[in-house]
């Protein structure tokens, strides 16, 4: 089972990542850095990561659920709604290759703004 550690400003999370290709290509990629954007309770950033849409991405994920933009390159934290959402469930902004969950309460992430520095890396 492989695990990341995700930290932002003071704020750390572990995620164990799903048996996909998706998560494969992340693993492969740590460590790297990017810049949270903040939208909805979602925080994504760029990746050094480049892949196509997956045949099982979806736009409705769970709270908890890591995804991959291919749109952006860009790594996604979902824990509530988004400005897509219909209800309180987190959506996407377009489909996303789901490649972990976090271990935890993902609300953790609620004090995180636009402009903070991230860092994944193995845990």
């Amino acid at each position: 089972m492989r695990k990341i550690e995700i930290v932002v400003e003071d704020v750390s999370a572990t995620a164990v990542l799903a048996e996909n290709r998706t998560a494969e290509a992340i693993w492969d990629a740590l460590p790297f850095t990017g810049q949270a954007n903040r939208w909805g309770d979602e925080i994504y950033f760029e990746t050094p990561v480049q892949l196509v849409q997956a045949d099982d991405a979806r736009a409705l994920v769970e709270p908890g659920e890591l995804g991959y933009w291919p749109m952006g390159r860009a790594f996604c934290i979902f824990w509530g709604p988004t400005p897509a959402s219909e209800a309180e469930e987190p959506r996407a902004y377009s489909p996303v290759n789901v490649f972990g969950r976090l271990e935890g309460d993902p609300a953790v992430f609620d004090g995180v703004q636009s402009g903070a520095a991230v860092r994944v890396e193995q845990a």
